[in-house]
């Protein structure tokens, strides 16, 4: 991302930094994301097309939609593009992902750890095919929400399946009927 991009007004998503979000997409994909700063996020996918990929310090856009609402978007090295917004009042999200044609021909090649392979990422980009774009456009429950404070790097910190049995399974907000989580 370039030096230049200014994040939405820093005081307006102060409280989503640091937010440590586990959700889970109507179409059984579940997905975890650590809000990490203004301008940065870290998550790993436990489920769906790429599960078992994980990415640290992906560079995005975070913007206040409303009152507990806030979308953050991105452009990855594989040339997927991504658009989540998180209504922590309702501990709902609709993410947006277009992905590039050759991740849904050969999905394996963007699972595990991205950083170690940004470079290859590029290379599979560049060959292609990038379409058609392959759109998955869903609702999801937010699940499980802690707030970990801002810059953590141990929140997300190994792959998926390194994690503790039942990890995506805890569950302190959504559809058990447990209380919103301010943000």
């Amino acid at each position: 991302m370039p030096e230049s991009f200014v994040p939405t007004n820093r005081s307006e998503i102060a409280p989503f930094v640091g937010k440590h979000i586990i959700y889970t997409y109507e179409n059984g994909w579940q997905y975890e994301v650590y809000i990490k700063n203004e301008r940065t996020i870290d998550y790993r996918v436990h489920g769906g097309l790429v599960g078992g990929r994980w990415v640290k310090d992906q560079d995005v856009h975070i913007v206040r939609l409303a009152d507990g609402v806030v979308k953050i978007s991105w452009s990855e090295p594989t040339g997927t593009c991504v658009s989540v917004a998180y209504n922590f009042l309702e501990n709902r999200a609709h993410g947006a992902t277009f992905f590039p044609r050759w991740i849904e021909l050969e999905p394996g090649k963007i699972v595990g750890y991205q950083n170690d392979k940004i470079e290859l990422m590029r290379w599979h980009r560049d060959a292609g095919p990038a379409y058609p774009t392959l759109v998955i456009d869903e609702f999801a429950a937010i699940t499980f929400v802690e707030d970990c404070g801002r810059d953590d790097e141990n929140v997300i910190a190994c792959a998926p399946e390194a994690l503790p049995p039942g990890y995506t399974l805890r569950c302190n907000v959504g559809p058990t009927g447990r209380e919103p989580v301010e943000p």
